[in-house]
């Protein structure tokens, strides 16, 4: 029965829709940070780049140096992951850092204009990834132009320990959102579906006969249905009524015959016939008993009584008391009726004095002594 639940398919569809939501947002703000810290890395990489050009020294026999290195500690830490190094045309690592040791940056012969930046991603000692920014300069010396390529990288785990600590630090705020999220799914489905139970305890209403029809009153959405369900009534209402009438012919058409079957048994006995007479008679009792039974049951599974129709039942037990008691069969039995205060039903009177009719009847036909009345209520729905 699960998959006929709205309520099931409502809390599916919104926990499919968070997960991807809370995962599509998870990826994109740790591919947000990690393009953040790349950026922060190239802006240091860069500052490294224009420390190293701007402390470029070259002596009148052609040598090269620095007459300022890089402060950051890092560079003379063999193996720390940050690097700088100086290549000339035909010399790799003609300087470099003392935290490279004994390795070099192995740069790709790609073209390379004076006063560019390049990005590398190269391999480095120690089976690092190195994020690289690299540069070329031409200085202008007394023996002529030497071009120089800047190179400074960075190990790339740095990058992705952040990235991994980021991710890490964000989940308890996911899992708030993921709470505050569930929360805010229960009660938009409380709140959608609150109009289908209101018309579940309408038609229970109905069904009980405190209400002939469902109101208007329901949101725009659930309006179809309720015009529907109150069409489906109204045609339910004309088709008991045309049942009433076709009863009511029914019975009258047969009391008719039923009376001068009694007249014909009364003439009968006159004539000196009281055994044929008697049992015309019984049969003509019977025949009447049979029929208002029969007519009354069909009012009331078929649902005759109308729900604006509302009748006392102490009333009616009492009228039917004051004419049994007067009656040779009644008025030998103590009466006794155990009911509580004003209890209604949803029958028109006509309909409940012939129901309440047939049982007394046969109550004060069978009882010895005394009849016990007793009603009970029973809540509906």
């Amino acid at each position: 029965m699960q998959h006929r639940s709205l309520r099931l398919r409502l809390w599916l569809g919104a926990i499919l829709s968070i997960s991807v939501a809370l995962t599509v947002a998870a990826f994109g703000l740790i591919s947000l940070f990690e393009h953040h810290v790349e950026r922060r890395i190239d802006a240091e990489l860069r500052l490294h780049l224009n420390h190293l050009a701007a402390a470029l020294v070259v002596a009148a026999d052609g040598s090269v140096s620095l007459n300022d290195e890089p402060a950051d500690p890092r560079f003379s830490q063999p193996l720390s992951g940050l690097y700088w190094q100086i290549d000339d045309i035909t010399t790799p690592g003609l300087l470099r850092s003392r935290s490279l040791w004994d390795a070099l940056m192995v740069l790709p012969a790609d073209p390379l204009e004076p006063g560019g930046i390049h990005a590398h991603l190269l391999a480095g000692p120690s089976q690092q990834q190195l994020l690289v920014r690299e540069r070329q300069i031409r200085l202008q010396t007394a023996s002529g132009q030497p071009l120089l390529r800047l190179a400074v990288g960075i190990d790339r785990a740095e990058l992705l320990a952040a990235r991994a600590d980021f991710a890490a630090d964000m989940q308890p705020y996911l899992a708030l959102i993921v709470v505050v999220l569930l929360l805010a799914t229960l009660v938009q489905i409380q709140t959608g579906l609150a109009p289908l139970e209101a018309v579940r305890r309408g038609v229970g209403a109905i069904r009980s006969g405190q209400s002939p029809l469902l109101p208007d009153h329901y949101p725009l959405e659930v309006m179809p249905l309720v015009s529907e369900v109150n069409a489906l009534l109204a045609a339910r209402a004309e088709a008991i009524e045309r049942a009433r009438i076709w009863t009511a012919d029914l019975a009258h058409g047969l009391k008719t015959p039923l009376t001068a079957l009694a007249a014909d048994a009364q003439r009968l006995r006159e004539q000196g016939h009281p055994a044929l007479a008697d049992d015309l008679e019984q049969l003509a009792t019977a025949m009447r008993r049979r029929v208002d039974r029969e007519l009354i049951r069909v009012r009331v599974r078929s649902g005759t009584a109308r729900h604006e129709a509302r009748v006392e039942v102490g009333s009616a037990i009492a009228r039917l008391l004051r004419v049994l008691q007067r009656t040779p069969e009644g008025e030998r039995l103590n009466w006794q009726v155990e009911m509580p205060l004003e209890v209604q039903v949803a029958l028109m009177p006509d309909d409940l004095l012939d129901l309440l009719g047939n049982l007394l009847e046969n109550a004060a036909k069978w009882a010895r002594s005394s009849v016990t009345i007793t009603v009970t209520t029973a809540q509906i729905g």
